[in-house]
């Protein structure tokens, strides 16, 4: 008997021993974070829990095989396929928590996961579009750019490769991507690993401009590094117990390499996700420092990724009036739509999507804008043409080319809401930019890249009818020039007043007054901007005026 109780202490032992072997080794390679509320800790402690009972019942079978070849028929309880039903015991628990916690029983908390201001308006809170500050380059095309940069240099490409992330940022009052290099295989890494990795690439998503940033020092932590190198392994091991959303790279105004990795909270098992700090990491000494919201450096741009965001609008959109309704009755349901873009103003980045009702088919009824670091979210109430109908008018004005379109950048253009689309051809070189109206998306102008993104924006107007709206300054002026152009077959008028301001009119605006006008001639002109060729939107003739008075 006291053999037998032997025999099992040692099987006991045994497997104790080696199951906990087998959870060190694993956490260093898979490393989950210490959270109850994570369920990748769950998954990870179900694996330890199934190679103890694989290995006990190993050692159980084996005692009793040992037993009947003895004659000892008697033999202990097999504790072990008890211990089995522990697995779909707290599987049905970990179900039973989340479905708790799902939309079905606390809806107003999926609702109130993100604020939402709806009182914006776009003509008072959107500024007049700055192209010299706009992205017109997406993640595709600054790729390539990146490419060839790292191309041309022959003693770099055969040991690094260019990071696919290229993260979107507004750096000193410029909009570019940056992405860092990678150790091209392992090889590379136990050759290079010393020096560490030395640059990283820019793309100026506005003008195209590529370059490679070489390092003083190189970056020792990287997500191709190997052991304890890498980035994710080093990050996690310096704080066990925060669980880690998708980590960006980033610089701050100084041009120094960080990686930026946002601290995330579940609520329940895995659900509810929402960001709650950043840990800044730096990639060349391993030193890394956590902030929580309020004080995260404004030189930070992605604090908040755009999938998270865009799970908070969706839940925002259904279950404002109960989980039930977001499935039968859909009223006031809301959906955003299936792409997105960034924005750059105020030295942040801002993700900017369309909101449609999920009754609706092809129609937006507004956009929001997501600031990425400090996650304030505004609606706009824009109706018009969802962005697909847009991209799709776009294209078919060039069908013949058979280019590509990006996914549109909502613009104020001479207070207008206005789709700004990059047409590109097969190598992913933007070729033509095309202005879409959003209320009407059949209007649209597409005009060559070549000629520069202001160029094709005076196009576009010169095409449309420009109407003056509730807000438009009016005030009378004196004309001291004016002169008739025509511009790609359509008319207008540049004038001066006494002042020497310029403007520029469209003869659509007034086809029976602006022929006849010439020099000491007083008008009535109406406008949203003032710039240094104002817009006019309206005009008429003050002598006319007076003598209906």
């Amino acid at each position: 008997m006291k053999r037998r109780r032997k025999q099992i202490k040692n099987g006991l032992l045994k497997s104790i021993l080696i199951t906990l072997c087998f959870a060190c080794i694993s956490y260093y390679f898979v490393h989950p974070a210490i959270d109850i509320h994570h369920l990748g800790f769950y998954q990870f402690l179900l694996g330890i829990l199934v190679v103890f009972l694989v290995l006990q019942s190993i050692f159980d079978v084996a005692f009793v095989v040992e037993n009947l070849q003895t004659g000892r028929i008697r033999v202990s309880n097999n504790k072990a396929a008890k211990l089995w039903l522990l697995i779909p015991g707290g599987f049905v628990l970990v179900m039973l928590i989340m479905m708790i916690n799902s939309p079905m029983f606390l809806a107003q908390k999926y609702y109130q996961r993100i604020q939402i201001d709806t009182s914006k308006s776009f003509q008072d809170n959107i500024a007049e579009v700055d192209f010299t500050k706009l992205p017109l380059l997406d993640k595709k095309s600054s790729e390539k750019l990146g490419d060839r940069v790292m191309g041309g240099m022959s003693e770099l490409v055969s040991q690094y490769d260019v990071s696919d992330e290229y993260t979107q940022i507004n750096y000193n009052d410029e909009i570019i991507r940056v992405t860092p290099l990678e150790y091209n295989g392992w090889i590379k890494w136990l050759t290079n690993r010393k020096k560490g990795i030395t640059g990283y690439i820019t793309v100026n998503s506005t003008n195209g401009k590529a370059k490679l940033v070489k390092l003083k020092e190189g970056m020792k932590y990287a997500p191709s590094g190997l052991f304890n190198e890498n980035l994710y392994r080093k990050i996690q091991f310096q704080y066990p117990f925060k669980i880690f959303d998708s980590i960006n790279f980033e610089i701050d105004n100084e041009g120094n390499p960080y990686w930026i990795a946002s601290v995330i909270r579940y609520h329940g098992i895995g659900q509810r996700r929402d960001v709650v700090g950043v840990v800044i990491f730096n990639p060349i000494n391993g030193k890394s420092k956590y902030y929580d919201l309020k004080n995260v450096p404004t030189w930070v741009d992605h604090v908040y990724e755009a999938d998270l965001i865009l799970s908070q609008v969706n839940d925002w959109g259904a279950y404002k009036n109960g989980f039930w309704n977001s499935i039968f009755a859909q009223k006031d349901v809301v959906s955003t739509t299936t792409g997105y873009n960034y924005l750059a103003f105020d030295n942040d980045v801002y993700l900017y999507t369309g909101i449609t009702s999920v009754l609706a088919d092809e129609s937006n009824i507004g956009f929001i804008l997501t600031n990425m670091r400090t996650k304030e979210t505004n609606f706009y109430s824009v109706s018009g043409a969802e962005e697909y109908s847009a991209m799709d008018s776009a294209k078919g004005q060039v069908q013949q080319m058979n280019y590509d379109s990006t996914f549109p950048l909502l613009i104020n253009l001479s207070g207008r809401p206005t789709y700004l689309i990059s047409l590109k051809d097969n190598a992913g070189l933007v070729k033509m930019y095309a202005f879409v109206d959003v209320v009407d998306y059949q209007k649209v102008v597409v005009t060559d890249a070549s000629k520069g993104i202001e160029a094709a924006a005076e196009n576009y107007l010169n095409q449309m009818d420009i109407e003056s709206k509730e807000g438009d300054v009016e005030k009378g002026i004196t004309i001291s020039s004016i002169k008739e152009v025509i511009i790609e077959g359509n008319t207008y008028y540049y004038f001066q007043d006494e002042t020497g301001q310029k403007y520029r009119v469209s003869i659509k605006t007034n086809k029976n007054l602006l022929p006849f006008l010439k020099e000491g001639d007083q008008v009535s002109i109406q406008y949203s901007k003032v710039q240094e060729v104002i817009n006019v939107t309206g005009i008429y003739s003050l002598k006319y005026c007076e003598e209906e008075s």
